[in-house]
């Protein structure tokens, strides 16, 4: 890796760990919690080392943003709703467009064993190659089938869908703690991966006891932080329970030590 390239991840991982908070939920599903994209950025920046968002966020809210990390996402994903198809992940944007709005990293989805892989793949090995190019650190959301397909996110599944992404070119993999896994199974997944894994929350789990458990288990495992957005900005205390997860991340707080910090 670049000297550049590894200077631009060191904004998401000032000491080797990192608190991703994603807030580019709004192209995807209703978002209550981001009416006011500007207040969420400054409320968490104390205890967020950087931030996911959409080509319209960076450029509305660049001076909030300042500072700090900022992950362009270069594509569009909606789970499947209503009867809509899931058309899997949509380009948005380019690395190019993404060094002119100030980011320091893209993020784009990559699905496994989806209807629209293929075509996935392909929008993938553009980004590696433009993201070697330019130095810029590509971020890939590897699960599979799809966003929020729990019942698929087995040991085995998501341990191919990281690894898969770490082949690709990724330089670091945002990914799900397997359904009902262990800190073993986990462990197993990273330990495969040759880039760095952050773990992603989820659906909004309304329960800080199993966030921060789940957290702790990924950290154990050897995971380097966390990607997770509804989870914090739909709680009813967003500062506390980002508070929560950095003791966890950063300081190595047990699950127990850190909910006090929620609560308090």
């Amino acid at each position: 890796m670049s000297n550049l390239k590894k200077k631009r991840l060191e904004k998401f991982f000032p000491d080797g760990r990192s608190v991703i908070l994603p807030i580019d939920h709004g192209t995807a599903i209703p978002v209550p919690g981001l009416e006011k994209p500007g207040a969420v950025i400054k409320l968490l920046r104390p205890v967020v080392d950087g931030y996911v968002v959409n080509t319209g966020v960076a450029k509305a809210f660049r001076k909030e943003l300042e500072g700090k990390g900022i992950c362009l996402r270069t594509d569009c994903y909606k789970p499947a709703s209503h009867g809509q198809e899931d058309y899997g992940s949509v380009p948005t944007c380019t690395v190019d467009d993404a060094l002119e709005l100030g980011a320091d990293a893209v993020m784009n989805m990559l699905y496994l064993h989806h209807a629209r892989e293929a075509g996935m793949v392909r929008d993938v090995g553009e980004l590696v190659g433009q993201g070697m190019q330019m130095e810029v650190p590509l971020i890939l959301e590897a699960l599979p089938y799809g966003i929020g397909r729990a019942e698929s996110y087995t040991p085995e599944n998501i341990g191919f869908a990281v690894r898969m992404a770490a082949e690709l070119g990724a330089d670091v993999v945002k990914t799900a703690f397997p359904t009902g896994g262990s800190v073993d199974d986990f462990r197993k997944i990273v330990e495969s991966s040759f880039v760095p894994v952050v773990v992603l929350g989820g659906a909004a789990l309304r329960d800080d006891w199993a966030l921060l458990e789940l957290v702790a288990k990924a950290m154990a495992a050897g995971a380097l932080g966390v990607a997770i957005g509804r989870n914090v900005w739909q709680h009813s205390n967003p500062l506390g329970i980002a508070t929560a997860l950095h003791a966890v991340v950063h300081d190595g707080a047990s699950a127990e030590a850190a909910l006090q910090l929620v609560e308090r």
